[in-house]
């Protein structure tokens, strides 16, 4: 055969591979029994549901529970589908098959307007694209806890793993009692027929496993008893009594602990160590030398028999640092930077209809103006942490971590050995806000754990190290326009911004092997602004991507946190050049988006817009933003103490979808506000050749309980698929204060923080 024709054989082969399997059906997340390791007791239904012989139920758990409520709402789905009591459900670390990959994250972050979907009349190029990421995401399998998206990944493929099992139990019945499926009712953990025979579920399980599942049927949401309850959190009483294990909190037999000094430049890395006055020291046994692991900064690690020691011989290693190459990063360079670009430079269009010249556009006025928001730390109240111990060619690890596979590859990668070779326990998060994404941690303990082998270490980041090496939210720029018709109406909404874009910077850390040589346009930089909801006649949505030499990383709510300030400030800036209400102008400009109109209108008439009278010296502000599916209206009532702005009470309204559990939707507003305020108020970073300014919560403050407001929430009715909570909340704290102070002062913030 000639090499041509063997290559186009071969090419033809492979694309009609490619097309037959793109036509193929969606691979099945319910998995098979063999995935799901239930020990000697249980019986492994498939690969997220076992049973056990007192019909408790065990759930693959996939996900991190860093706060959000998953140990609590998945349980509930899984309980719900197979009739059992909730706290008959217990749950256990999912293993490393794709079928425990977050598909919905991945199909979330395609770069479609709303309204395209909406638009389209059957299988357009929207749903084409849904369906192509939803397939490929199935075979990668990432197992990533974010994006808001892990009751939304669940819903479908736990309840359909329940149901599936509840339905090999119910035909193992049926066939011991040679009965009809159809006239078998599930109760509480039993399989029941009217003439009175019963069997629990543990004494069906064994004969289940071998039993076909039959017609799978989800249960209309008629008769659910555990979804859409406010039930307690499964894991309260452990975080109450103390018996909750973070990452801090793993004790292990011969353990030992060492402390984290980093380069105090970012990128920098250690030059000559001499480790002799450290050594000296009581109870100290290794300095360890760490290469810049995972995107952060190169450092030294000291291993001894107690943190504290470990940290105070940390301090005395004298070190020469080494400067990263080039010019060292400054965020008041970097803004100019920023706005520099927005001026001279073109950006990608994400999104254009109609035309923003003010001529085409209908003349009149042209209101412009300039947003910023800075560079931010995670901050997370339980310091990065990892504990690895190396022993016999095999690895295992203890990390708080969001991504436990990429955790897991890493530790392979450090300690030069297959992934199979590596165990990896999750453990509580301590907050993850996006950064325990970064896995930098997880790979420094499994280097300091190679230099005393067979003792586990325990590898702890100081606060200040852990302020100074973040991956930070980037500073963004946006240049907002809009022309005012004849008839003072706006007709166009022109948003040119620029910043570091985040996701192909952490692809380059975290999955080297699909980051490809040319960056796609990151959605993230742009979500909020070319997705935003308001019917302005003519639009146009550009971002111009930098690339400043700062670590970047995502923060809670990404893009958002920070668009949505720009975009509705915005809107209430031309509320104010009209004369017109701000609640007034944007149910005007949403009149073709039902939806985030009733999540408006709620949330303003909950908090007596127009109709309280309130305290002397007190205003309203108000926002509203859709992310990650979810809508959120936030109305603050703010005044001021001593010019200090202070945030008395949000009452927020929010669309979510279907609820699995509304009390939990409600702790996630609370905490949601808090975090959104305390960057708001006092949130920023400053870096200054190369070195961060801040160390501590003395400067970078968090909101105190004594300022913290009151937080109402209510929550639309939905039977849409549920959406995120854990991050919507954030991103229109921000822009209502921001109005709320304008109604107080007259004085338009457009920069962040307020007061810091």
């Amino acid at each position: 055969m000639r090499r041509r024709s063997w290559l186009l054989g071969t090419t033809a082969g492979a694309g009609a591979l490619l097309v037959g399997w793109v036509v193929l059906p969606a691979r099945s997340r319910v998995g098979l029994a063999s995935m799901l390791e239930a020990g000697e007791d249980g019986i492994s239904l498939n690969g997220w549901i076992g049973i056990y012989p007192d019909s408790s139920v065990l759930l693959a758990m996939p996900r991190s529970e860093m706060g959000q409520g998953v140990y609590t709402a998945l349980p509930q789905l899984a309980a719900e589908e197979l009739d059992v009591p909730l706290a008959s459900v217990r749950i256990q670390q999912a293993g490393w098959n794709s079928v425990y990959g977050n598909v919905a994250m991945l199909e979330a972050n395609l770069p479609f307007h709303p309204l395209d979907e909406e638009r389209e009349d059957g299988f357009g190029r929207v749903h084409a694209a849904r369906w192509l990421v939803g397939k490929v995401a199935r075979e990668l399998g990432l197992n990533v806890t974010g994006g808001s998206s892990s009751v939304a990944d669940a819903w479908d493929a736990v309840r359909e793993a329940a149901a599936t099992a509840r339905a090999c139990l119910m035909g193992a019945a049926s066939l011991q009692w040679r009965l009809p499926v159809d006239e078998l009712r599930t109760v509480d953990g039993v399989v029941s027929h009217p003439s009175g025979l019963s069997r629990s579920y543990g004494e069906l399980a064994r004969f289940a496993a071998a039993t076909p599942p039959g017609d799978v049927r989800l249960k209309d949401r008629k008769h659910w008893r555990v979804i859409g309850q406010p039930v307690p959190r499964l894991d309260l009483d452990a975080k109450v009594n103390g018996t909750a294990r973070f990452g801090l909190d793993v004790r292990l037999p011969g353990m030992r602990f060492a402390a984290l000094r980093l380069a105090p430049t970012l990128g920098g890395a250690p030059g000559r160590v001499d480790a002799q006055a450290a050594l000296a020291q009581p109870g100290v046994q290794r300095v360890v030398t760490l290469p810049p692991y995972g995107g952060a900064s190169g450092g030294i690690a000291v291993v001894a028999d107690s943190y504290w020691r470990a940290q105070q011989a940390a301090l005395a290693v004298d070190v020469d640092w080494l400067p990263r190459p080039g010019q060292a990063p400054d965020s008041a360079q970097v803004e100019q930077a920023l706005r520099d670009a927005v001026k001279h430079r073109t950006g990608h269009r994400f999104y254009e209809h109609g035309d923003v010249d003010p001529a085409a556009a209908g003349g009149g006025r042209t209101l412009e103006s300039w947003y910023s928001a800075p560079y931010l730390a995670h901050a997370a109240l339980e310091p990065m942490n990892a504990t690895a111990r190396i022993a016999d060619g095999r690895v295992e690890v203890w990390a708080p971590t969001q991504v436990p596979g990429m955790g897991r590859a890493a530790a392979a990668q450090v300690a030069g050995v297959p992934e199979d070779r590596v165990e990896l326990h999750v453990t509580l998060l301590g907050g993850g806000f996006g950064r325990r994404l970064e896995v930098d941690y997880v790979a420094q303990a499994v280097r300091v754990a190679m230099d005393v082998p067979g003792t586990p270490v325990q590898l702890i980041w100081p606060r200040e190290q852990d302020m100074r090496n973040d991956f930070y939210r980037p500073m963004h720029v946006a240049r907002m326009r809009t022309v005012l018709d004849a008839s003072g109406q706006p007709v166009s909404l022109q948003v040119k911004s620029a910043g570091d874009a985040i996701s192909p910077r952490w692809m380059e850390r975290a999955l080297p092997a699909l980051a490809g040589p040319i960056e796609l346009p990151d959605k993230t930089a742009a979500e909020g602004l070319f997705d935003q909801p308001y019917g302005f006649a003519h639009q146009r949505m550009e971002h111009v991507f930098t690339h400043s030499d700062v670590p970047v990383g995502f923060w809670r709510s990404v893009g958002h946190s920070h668009n949505a300030f720009f975009l509705e400030s915005f809107v209430d800036e031309i509320a104010a050049q009209l004369g017109r209400d701000p609640v007034e102008l944007r149910r005007d400009l949403l009149k073709d988006a039902p939806r985030c109109l009733a999540v408006l209108e709620l949330a303003a008439r909950m908090a007596g817009w127009g109709t309280r009278r309130l305290q002397a010296g007190r205003a309203l502000g108000v926002a509203l933003h859709e992310s990650f599916g979810s809508i959120v209206a936030q109305v603050v009532e703010v005044s001021l103490d001593q010019g200090v702005p202070r945030v008395h009470r949000v009452v927020c309204a929010i669309d979510c979808g279907t609820v699995v559990n509304p009390q939990i939707v409600a702790q996630q507003m609370e905490g949601a506000v808090v975090f959104g305020l305390t960057a708001a108020l006092h949130g920023r970073i400053d870096i200054r050749d190369g070195a961060v300014q801040q160390a501590n919560f003395p400067d970078y403050r968090m909101l105190q309980l004594a300022s913290a407001p009151v937080v109402e929430t209510y929550i639309v009715p939905s039977e849409r698929p549920p959406s995120g909570v854990g991050e919507p909340g954030v991103p229109p704290v921000a822009p209502a204060v921001a109005g709320a102070l304008f109604a107080l002062t007259g004085r338009r913030h457009r920069s962040l923080p307020f007061a810091v």
